[in-house]
């Protein structure tokens, strides 16, 4: 359990200025449909921390650091507004006195240790304690403001600190979310230094949509009158959801490298991310084998998540502010993923050739085939995502506390979400999260470590 210690909104500095509206892509309208966002958790390890010196100098450092960067990060303090009544359009809306709800609280009864340990599973109830709650929108004459980011600070007297961030998807993706922290980590550290921050670039006269996609997504979004307040599921009530952490090294990665290229010479696109996502979904898929009967023939979904902005002719700012990620959709028949090498194997070829045919193609994109194609596949059931990158290390967000000591999303959803990350010890090692039920979890583990120890 968590103990409130304070429950505040902090705002932006009075220097900022006074309005900011930014209306929606059709990369970002489409999460008011779906409804989805993950919520972020990031453990810092503080040995001599109790709750006096918590409250006297961490609190308000952190609400003084906060605030000046969203000075630079206006829409996170501001609202979504949906005109569901109306002929008008939703768009991310700040007006001078927003803010973000920022809750500290205590934690009474968790041993922090057992929380940032990779040696065990961990139920995956443990977590949500320690993540914040959103505020409800509220809704003015069938126009509903609905806030987009919250944040918990938990203390673990005399062990340390964990920093939750709740935000809605539709304002940023992992590109956006991470820069925001980073750079409050930053100013934290460096005492109101922003000279190095990331700092957003929020034009979005530059992001094309020739085919109307955002207008059709939004007409029908209306049509399900989607509630806000229904944007964050709760919480599953099941103890035997567990989440694990599997770290695949270097030398791995390089063997799986090698033994792909052993068997498929030809194949382009040969990556860290994509055998390492080949390699956990075709043990995902022995584990599920091992445990019931399915299929052979029924098909297997994975879902590549793709930053698409440096893809774009010509290609929006790394520091674009908002929504530009695209799934590709890699796919084959079950029985071809529970091979031995051969599985692997398949399942790595599948991702990589999707990659390479789908990375040119702007017109697939635009006239968004990539969403028909991941509505088919998530409806099937049978899907993977993955959710996160290496490319956004959240292990450089050191509030001054030094490096995180664990970070991981924290998945409320239903289906199967792979995490992928650096890894906090060593450069080139990668970082895989899953939430799965116990006995199954147990399952994979074996497989996942069995299988590498023969490479």
């Amino acid at each position: 359990m968590a103990s409130i210690i304070e429950q505040c909104q902090v705002a932006p500095p009075s220097c900022a200025i006074d309005k900011l509206t930014l209306p929606l892509t059709c990369f970002d309208t489409l999460w008011i449909l779906h409804n989805h966002h993950i919520p972020r958790i990031l453990f810092y390890k503080l040995h001599n921390i109790d709750k006096n010196s918590f409250i006297q100098n961490i609190i308000p450092t952190l609400k003084h650091s906060l605030s000046l960067t969203l000075k630079h990060y206006l829409p996170l303090a501001g609202n979504l507004v949906c005109p569901w009544n109306s002929t008008g359009y939703p768009e991310l809306h700040y007006v001078k006195g927003d803010s973000v709800s920022v809750t500290f609280s205590e934690s009474t009864d968790m041993d922090f240790d057992y929380l940032v340990s990779n040696d065990h599973t961990h139920n995956a109830k443990d977590f949500h304690p320690f993540v914040p709650k959103m505020a409800e929108p509220e809704d003015t004459s069938g126009v509903q403001f609905a806030p987009v980011l919250a944040i918990q600070v938990t203390l673990f007297p005399n062990h340390g600190i964990s920093i939750s961030f709740l935000s809605h998807h539709v304002v940023g993706d992992e590109s956006t979310i991470v820069g925001f922290i980073k750079s409050w980590a930053f100013l934290n550290k460096n005492d109101e230094n922003d000279e190095f921050i990331i700092i957003p670039f929020y034009d979005r006269s530059i992001v094309k949509d020739p085919y109307g996609l955002g207008d059709c997504i939004w007409e029908e979004t209306k049509k399900h009158k989607t509630k806000m307040s229904d944007i964050i599921p709760p919480p599953p009530d099941n103890n035997n959801i567990v989440r694990g952490t599997f770290t695949i090294r270097r030398d791995h990665i390089d063997k799986l490298k090698n033994l792909i290229l052993s068997k498929r010479p030809c194949l382009t696109h040969v990556t860290s991310y994509t055998v390492t996502g080949g390699y956990v979904w075709s043990c995902l898929v022995k584990s599920e084998d091992a445990t019931e009967i399915i299929d052979e023939n029924v098909m297997e979904y994975f879902g590549c998540a793709v930053n698409y902005r440096a893809r774009f002719d010509p290609p929006l700012p790394s520091s674009y502010f908002g929504n530009c990620i695209i799934w590709y959709i890699a796919s084959t028949k079950h029985v071809d993923l529970v091979g031995n090498n051969e599985g692997f194997i398949i399942a790595t070829e599948s991702i990589a050739e999707i990659i390479y045919k789908r990375n040119k193609d702007e017109e697939y994109v635009l006239n968004g085939d990539w969403l028909k194609e991941v509505g088919a596949a998530s409806n099937k059931g049978r899907y993977l995502a993955i959710a996160g990158s290496p490319k956004y290390d959240l292990y450089e967000a050191d509030f001054g506390w030094g490096k995180p000591k664990k970070w991981h999303f924290v998945f409320f959803g239903n289906g199967l979400l792979m995490s992928l990350s650096k890894s906090k010890d060593s450069d080139g090692d990668l970082e895989i999260g899953l939430y799965l039920p116990k006995t199954r979890m147990n399952v994979f583990a074996a497989i996942f470590t069995d299988e590498l120890s023969v490479l």
